[in-house]
């Protein structure tokens, strides 16, 4: 591919939106002028999922033009914690907790986004600027925007008019996030779909305190049917370290109608090809089940490798197409005794609580040696070789 196919490419593959215009960024791109990048990550959880890996390609493909690209931790901003989308107020956690949560960022980033070689992405932590800003820096800052545009967005409308607190701090994320673009001085930020307003708060910031303009390109975002995305606070997060296995099976029980944007933000797969198999399906030409299939393959494939793919199919059609068992169930050793079917469950990993455990139950998901269990009560004596089955994925073999 071309440096021109490059460009186009990385201004329209996955793309939502580009601040002022695509037009004005592809001018600069196509100058030969470098540029400063960067996509911020809050470390709120131990592990980062799919839909940061949208991201991330973006950065990648940035990576490849030659752009200097910026992976930025937000040990700071995740101290307030994003409000965005959110309908209720983020648990506060520490920056020890953060910094915990981040230690294997970089290893999963990096299976996408190279931190080596002759142009290597930099990791910068946002407290480096943040713990130094003083109250009077805050005021400044402040001082560039109205409480009308920070109250005008949906979400905190939303929790005034259903009368949930609202807290000052929150008010305070945008701030601290356009305050990034400023202090690595950044000619683009990228980010996904609904980071737009704090993207374009940083924006703001640039030209206010810099005078200087900032591009903002934002992504689609990878939702299901009902516009849920599929990240950690919906529950439906595919996380970048999961085994290969279970990476290729959670794919697989994503509706049809995802599979066009899983194949355009989360492979590398020209989008001539994409198109085409989009089309093919349209036309009835192709079974959206192999559509998704090459999608759980290509995905599994980046994040770990075209073996542990073909691997990780084997054992899917193994399991839900040929109704076997898988060929390695993770093993427990319990006394043979009776156990509440709640507590059994829970020790053997396939509910993280009693109440998830009853739910499960009472949906009809849990299984004892290819029998539904109905009743949440029931009690349970365990023997060698007993086979408990949550859903259609999860197993455990008990060892006596």
């Amino acid at each position: 591919m071309n440096q021109e196919s490059q460009i186009k490419e990385v201004l329209t593959r996955g793309v939502e939106n580009i601040y002022p215009s695509g037009q004005a960024l592809e001018k600069k791109l196509k100058s030969g002028q470098k540029i400063r990048l960067y996509c911020g990550y809050d470390p709120t959880a131990p592990t980062l999922h799919i839909g940061h890996a949208i991201t991330i390609r973006k950065l990648a493909q940035f990576q490849a033009l030659g752009h200097e690209v910026i992976f930025l931790l937000g040990d700071f901003t995740g101290l307030i914690g994003d409000p965005t989308d959110k309908s209720k107020t983020r648990p506060k956690l520490t920056r020890e907790q953060l910094l915990k949560n981040s230690t294997n960022y970089k290893k999963l980033a990096s299976k996408i986004l190279s931190f080596s070689g002759k142009n290597p992405a930099k990791i910068l932590y946002n407290s480096q600027w943040g713990d130094k800003l003083s109250f009077r820096g805050l005021i400044e800052i402040a001082s560039n925007f109205t409480a009308q545009q920070t109250i005008a967005r949906d979400m905190f409308k939303k929790r005034i008019q259903q009368g949930k607190d609202l807290y000052l701090h929150e008010f305070l994320y945008p701030l601290a996030q356009a305050y990034d673009s400023v202090a690595m001085d950044v000619d683009l930020e990228i980010g996904g779909n609904d980071q737009m307003f704090n993207m374009l708060a940083g924006r703001t910031l640039m030209k206010k305190m810099k005078n200087k303009e900032k591009f903002v390109l934002t992504t689609k975002l990878l939702v299901d049917p009902s516009g849920q995305k599929m990240g950690k606070t919906e529950g439906k997060m595919v996380t970048l370290d999961a085994p290969a296995n279970e990476m290729f099976g959670q794919i697989m029980s994503w509706s049809d109608e995802i599979i066009a944007l899983g194949l355009e933000l989360c492979t590398d797969m020209p989008i001539e090809e994409v198109n085409q198999i989009i089309q093919q399906i349209k036309q009835d030409k192709m079974n959206p089940r192999d559509a998704k299939a090459r999608l759980a393959r290509e995905i599994v494939t980046i994040h770990y490798s075209k073996p542990s793919a073909i691997k990780a199919e084997k054992e899917f059609n193994r399991v839900f197409k040929d109704k076997e068992k898988p060929s390695q169930i993770p093993t427990y050793k319990l006394a043979a005794k009776k156990y509440s079917i709640l507590d059994l469950l829970v020790q053997t990993k396939l509910a993280p609580s009693k109440a998830e455990a009853k739910r499960l139950i009472e949906q009809g998901g849990v299984k004892i040696d290819n029998k539904t269990i109905k009743d949440w009560q029931k009690e349970i004596t365990t023997k060698a070789g007993l086979i408990i089955q949550v859903g259609k994925r999860k197993f455990a073999r008990i060892k006596t």
